[in-house]
């Protein structure tokens, strides 16, 4: 009797502990659930749009040793300001490069010389997408792309149209190392290794012309000061340099050395 009594109290005991242990779990879980549900209520979508937006500030760098502006909310990137000489260079170079453009697509009827395949392509790719920058460049800021034959400079001085003037060719051979039409003539009627040495030729002569007037620009007063013109006059100067180097040394290489 005495052993039946106190199996019956430790039986007890222990579903007690077990019931309370099971309750205060229970009440855990919930004050974690409610804790849950009050974090996700605090951060909830709904909740954050309600949020005021936060006014962005708008700072102008000072010059060196200067302390910095904070500007109006209500300030607006405006282009800088540009010479008549800026316009005319991108004018200009346009013509320019479409001449290159146009020698470049004689090469795959012209001959069969690897390297200059290869070179022409890389020029045509390139000059090709500097043109559609300067168009847009020009467009931005108002500016018609095409310069006005009166207005053409050379090497010796403006230009005036004359009566009865080809108007579609003559701006492109007044350009600084543009091929003349007998040049251009020449390069069509031209083929295989006579082709090859005609186009260097020519490309190198074109390709100083271009650093000229990166020069010319640089030259005059107040012009090349916008961000964008002088990035992309210099890469101009940078590139042909280069190219026209890679061209002399294809120059000196005999027809036998030459990859067919």
């Amino acid at each position: 009797m005495f052993s039946r009594a106190l199996k019956g109290k430790l039986y007890r005991f222990r579903y007690k502990r077990k019931f309370r242990s099971a309750r205060g779990s229970g009440v855990l879980c919930g004050m974690l659930l409610a804790s849950c549900a009050y974090i996700g209520f605090s951060f909830s979508p709904a909740r954050a749009q309600q949020v005021a937006p936060v006014t962005p500030v708008v700072v102008q760098p000072g010059a060196p040793g200067k302390p910095s502006k904070t500007l109006p909310a209500s300030t607006r990137a405006t282009l800088p300001p540009r010479s008549q000489a800026d316009v005319e260079f991108m004018q200009g170079m346009i013509m320019h490069h479409s001449q290159a453009v146009e020698m470049t697509a004689l090469i795959a009827s012209h001959t069969e010389n690897k390297d200059l395949r290869s070179l022409g392509a890389k020029i045509s790719s390139s000059q090709s997408d500097e043109i559609k920058f300067m168009q847009r460049w020009l467009a931005a800021r108002g500016e018609a792309v095409s310069m006005a034959t009166s207005s053409l400079k050379t090497s010796t001085g403006p230009t005036q149209a004359m009566p009865g003037m080809d108007m579609a060719h003559a701006p492109m051979a007044l350009m600084p190392g543009m091929l003349t039409p007998e040049q251009m003539e020449a390069l069509r009627k031209a083929k295989g290794t006579e082709f090859d040495r005609l186009f260097l030729t020519g490309m190198i002569q074109h390709h100083n012309g271009a650093l000229i007037m990166v020069k010319d620009l640089f030259d005059t007063a107040g012009a090349g000061q916008d961000a964008e013109l002088f990035n992309f006059a210099t890469d101009v100067d940078t590139g042909q340099r280069a190219e026209i180097k890679i061209m002399q040394t294809m120059l000196e290489k005999k027809p036998s050395e030459e990859k067919r």
